[in-house]
This record gives structure tokens, sequence and C-alpha cells, in this order.
């Protein structure tokens, strides 16, 4: 099979001929038809973070295709099922996060496209229990964003606690920006989105943001509280620390802010606001199946469609200097023919 390979940290990924995976009892063979393209493939593949994938590696966790091949022990499924492989590949099922409905933060978790191969290729091997069927409707360019970016936008609304009526502000209106606007729409909340450039904070309106500030002209921050009196909540996507310490000041005394993107900077939090205003500050790491199966009916339904250009499996170098370089309006979705 034709896979993207990296094999040494911050070089380019090279096109390969591999061997099919074989299926264990658990696993299902998944034919990918599409693959979104995520900034977390791209930290793969730099070994950006303090835990690093073993090289080399095959990135990639937005895929979707068809079932081709499954084990004896998998009962749900079958041959021709429509599905995708999140970045939660496995988890143990028997912690105390799992039980409790937070399989994402279990410490035996396997990561699809970081700690096992993913699926920038043309088969990816999954196990049974954690892939998602994708609903009757959607393509599967339609539906490979919304296995990472879009139950990670979709999540971090929920964890965020605003209720219909209220106001939220996103900060970044990017992969997984673009999507919670849409998502806090869907669910009933006010939306400020907070970004910059004409062509972003144009998105932002059309997408039905009530208000829209360029943070490179604006104090977003006090013109939140002028224009709302304080978010009652925020979600910052954004990959800044600058944006993150604006997303605290655009908060409401007992608003919640939900941390997102991941900057390689740190933040400082005003100890003695957070504790005064009543803020509740949440980390939201991706989403659980149900959450994925939620985020998808939305999409099924029509209220979610993400923005997506279709680019071939050779080009993915050049996508991930257009990553880097801030060149992407929504998300970029790997065909693979």
């Amino acid at each position: 099979m034709r896979a993207a390979v990296i094999s040494k940290f911050k070089d380019q990924l090279e096109i390969k001929e591999l061997s099919v995976p074989e299926v264990g009892n658990k696993d299902v063979l998944v034919k990918i038809q599409a693959c979104g393209v995520c900034h977390t493939d791209l930290h793969a593949c730099h070994g950006d973070w303090p835990v690093k994938p073993q090289l080399p590696l095959v990135p990639g966790h937005e895929g979707v295709g068809e079932i081709v091949s499954l084990g004896a022990d998998v009962k749900h499924l079958k041959i021709g099922d429509r599905v995708g492989i999140p970045w939660l590949y496995s988890a143990c099922g028997q912690c105390e996060y799992c039980l409790s409905g937070r399989e994402t933060l279990c410490l035996e978790q396997q990561n699809c496209g970081y700690s096992v191969n993913g699926s920038f290729a043309q088969f990816c091997l999954a196990d049974g229990d954690y892939v998602v069927k994708v609903p009757d409707g959607l393509s599967a360019i339609e539906a490979a964003p919304l296995f990472c970016a879009g139950v990670t936008s979709y999540k971090a609304l929920k964890e965020s606690g605003v209720k219909a009526g209220e106001w939220v502000a996103i900060y970044g209106v990017g992969g997984l920006g673009h999507l919670a606007i849409q998502y806090a729409k869907a669910l009933g909340m006010k939306v400020i989105a907070v970004d910059t450039g004409t062509e972003k904070l144009a998105l932002a309106k059309e997408l039905g943001a009530a208000y829209t500030l360029d943070y490179q002209t604006q104090d977003c921050a006090q013109q939140i509280q002028q224009l709302v009196g304080g978010a009652h909540g925020v979600v910052c996507t954004a990959v800044s620390k600058e944006a993150f310490e604006a997303s605290f000041h655009s908060l409401r005394r007992g608003a919640t802010f939900v941390l997102v993107g991941l900057p390689a900077e740190t933040i400082s939090l005003p100890i003695f606001d957070t504790v005064l205003k009543g803020i509740k500050v949440v980390g939201s790491i991706v989403g659980t199946r149900q959450d994925l199966q939620e985020c998808l009916a939305f999409a099924a339904d029509g209220l979610i469609k993400a923005i997506v250009e279709v680019r071939s499996l050779e080009e993915i170098n050049q996508i991930f200097t257009e990553m880097e370089n801030a060149e992407i309006t929504g998300r970029i979705v790997i065909e693979m023919n």
C-alpha cells in the first residue's frame, strides 16, 4: 500500500510502499477514502511535544473509509461499513476515566498517527471498538475533518457550559474555529469570533458570528467587555500565548475559559482575578466516541459543514509548509485514489 512516512523528526515525509497491516481478532482494516490534515500531524512529524512518537511513523488521525476486513471478535461491524478512525485509537476500557465516560484521559490510550500508524495511507488498521460509523449522507471528504477538528471544537463548547442565548467568544477562526462557530450556533449560543485579516473575519460573519474582532487592530478583551459585558465562555483554539491571555480577560464573572490550542509557551493566570471572579479554567482534549456520534449527527442534519480543500497524498509536504505559514483556511483533506 502507498503511505506517507516520517523517518526523522523535521525531515520531509516520503511516499513509500508498505505492507498492508494484518488484522487481529479485535481489529478492522479500513480502506481509506479521505483523511484530514491536522496541526497535530505536523507536531508529530517535528517531535514538538514532550512525549514523542516512535519513528518511522505513518501520521494521520482523521481517516474515513470502508471496512474491508475484520477480526473474529468484532461483532458490531461488518465489511462495507463506512467508519472513521479518530485520534483516540484505543483505551483500556477499565480505568476510572474510561468507566466514567472520560476515555480521552485514559493513561493507557493509543493515538492514531502518533503512537500507532495512522491514515495517511491507502489502508489503516484500527481497533474495532473505537472506530465510529459515518452517517448516511455524509461523504468521506465531508466527514474526515469532523473526526478531530469537529469533535474537538464540539466537546470544547460542551465543556464551556455556555447555554443557548448566552455569549461564547471563539479565539481563532481556523480549522477548529470555523467549525466551533457553526457548532455554537447550532447549540443556540451567540458568537463573538476573534482572528485577524479580512478573509477570516468575513468567513466568521458568514458562518453566523454576531461580532468579529481583529486582534491586530483592536483590544479584543476590552471590546468584548464593552459589547456584551464579557463572554459567558471562551474557547481558545489559537496557538499563541497572546490569544490565551486575551481570552482570559474576555470573560465575565462566573465564566469558563476552555483551553484547546497548544502553543509552546506557558501563560500566567492572575490568581486574584480567577478566584474573585469565580472563573473556571478547563483543558479540553478531543472527544469521546459519544461526542463523535453527536458531532457527526449535526453534520448529517446539515447544520455543520467543514470548509475543505481537497489535495493528494503526494502534496503532504507542501501542505505542511502552508500550515506552518498560516496559509490554510478551513481544513485540508487528502483524497486517496
